[in-house]
């Protein structure tokens, strides 16, 4: 594992998450993960933003580390490491999709299409309950 900071400046709920996730890397990875499905590294790498490879190695270890992700070799290719969120990984899915919401209401430019924010203003829960399962109504 790459270098993870072991002590926090403070035991405040926030900064916490911040210490965790509150950088744009990290929080883009779990986008990837949460949202987009993406499993693997170069998954993770093929991403519009363009992340460096160590940068994503050193934000898919913390993350590993603080436990919201998990790592496993590939069965028939050990070379290979699949990514699969734990269950405080999922549990940060709400947040994402309300800075989701909040972008595409505030972007003028957003890549968002207008069927997301129509479904999160309908019916937040549902939309939260189809990204969970797998399935996004606002992208039909």
């Amino acid at each position: 594992m790459g270098k993870v900071r072991g002590e926090l400046r403070s035991h405040c709920p926030i900064n916490f998450g911040i210490e965790i996730f509150g950088d744009r890397w990290t929080l883009l990875v779990l986008r990837d993960l949460l949202l987009q499905g993406k499993r693997r590294f170069g998954d993770f790498q093929a991403s519009e933003e363009g992340i460096s490879s160590n940068i994503l190695a050193e934000r898919l270890d913390r993350l590993t580390h603080y436990g919201l992700v998990t790592a496993e070799r590939v069965a028939g290719d050990r070379r290979q490491i699949r990514y699969e969120p734990t269950e405080a990984g999922r549990a940060l899915l709400p947040v994402l999709v309300e800075m989701a919401y909040w972008g595409a209401r505030h972007d003028p430019r957003t890549a968002a299409p207008k069927s997301f924010a129509l479904a999160y203003e309908a019916d937040r829960a549902g939309l939260l309950r189809s990204v969970e399962a797998g399935t996004n109504p606002s992208e039909g």
